[in-house]
């Protein structure tokens, strides 16, 4: 209730990315970020997947830690887990801003940031060191430089991979950002099962091997999600993440002129929450239950978090509903389940 009546309405009267940065560098106090873990401490069943121990099912999607800037921010806040990136070989600054836009009557965001991260480098070796200092599980969402062709794609997610295998947890292949010209074509079942596979002959070579997770787009049709579930039997891979953000702009609160003037980018928030979910619970029904799912999109309480688990979910994460229903929402929704 503090953060809806007097922090967010400061915050929202910065331009998003401003207040992101503003929001962040305050939980790096270290005073700051000691209060919040004593306030946001939570007690729940942890989570068993892949030999990997979740200490609760609620992580922090990809794409809020770009850098892996704050892993031990978003522990004190009772993450069970978090996913950084997404992660390209080469740094790029993203897209022109501004790229990141609210929709306040939607509860929604819209972002066209572009894959903007320091590169592959730069994010492991902090990882590196964020490892002395915590134990969170950690994904590593990695994706391909916008200046390589994809033709050629399969290399940067190798590299990706080889450059954060000491330091990550899990990998997540993000080939459904509609932020990188062509990026979603590599949906396509050709290209996307060479990726896998490939990626799928460095991850065997090594002594123990990671989960690698296929985040996917919401507009996939449903022949395109029985194509994704072939893939993930065909090349073996540990799962999916559903979803990422969507390009419809249906049934939105917003007005025309407003969404029109924002322009191009990825929707996420509430109005994502409905089809996310039927994503989810298409792709258990047709795998007959057994492929392990991370649902995302829309989640800000926890009946949103519980509709995606019976959908067929077994984790869940939260980006855009931590942006508006603050700091106390992880603990809320755990302490609801």
């Amino acid at each position: 209730m503090l953060y809806k009546l007097f922090i967010k309405p400061v915050f929202f009267l910065f331009n998003p990315e401003s207040a992101h940065y503003v929001a962040m560098r305050l939980m790096q106090f270290s005073l700051v970020r000691w209060v919040m873990k004593q306030v946001c401490k939570t007690k729940s069943k942890p989570v068993q997947f892949a030999g990997l121990t979740f200490r609760n099912p609620i992580g922090l999607a990809a794409g809020f830690d770009k850098n892996a800037s704050y892993i031990l921010e978003m522990e004190a806040l009772g993450f069970g887990f978090t996913e950084i990136g997404t992660v390209t070989p080469l740094p790029q600054p993203g897209n022109d801003k501004p790229r990141l836009f609210r929709l306040p009557k939607d509860e929604a965001l819209i972002n066209r940031m572009g894959f903007n991260n320091v590169g592959a480098d730069v994010v492991g070796a902090r990882l590196k060191n964020i490892r002395l200092q915590s134990s969170i599980i950690i994904g590593g969402n990695i994706g391909k430089n916008k200046i390589t062709p994809n033709e050629k794609a399969v290399n940067d997610y190798v590299i990706c991979f080889e450059k954060l295998f000491d330091v990550v947890d899990y990998f997540v292949v993000n080939v459904s950002s509609p932020n990188t010209p062509g990026l979603r074509d590599l949906q396509d079942k050709k290209p996307l099962t060479e990726i896998l596979n490939e990626l799928q002959v460095h991850n065997h070579q090594k002594e123990n091997p990671k989960p690698i997770l296929l985040k996917i787009a919401p507009d996939l049709t449903d022949a395109q999600l029985n194509d994704i579930i072939e893939i993930v039997n065909t090349t073996n891979i540990a799962g999916v993440i559903a979803t990422n953000t969507t390009i419809n702009r249906n049934n939105l609160q917003a007005s025309k002129q407003t969404v029109d003037e924002i322009g191009n980018g990825g929707l996420s928030g509430k109005p994502v929450k409905q089809r996310s979910t039927e994503v989810i619970r298409y792709l258990n029904k047709k795998s007959g239950g057994k492929l392990f799912i991370i649902g995302v999109g829309g989640i800000q309480t926890a009946v949103d978090a519980k509709e995606k688990l019976e959908a067929g979910a077994s984790l869940v994460q939260i980006y855009t509903g931590f942006i508006y229903e603050g700091p106390m929402m992880v603990k809320k929704i755990i302490r609801e389940l």
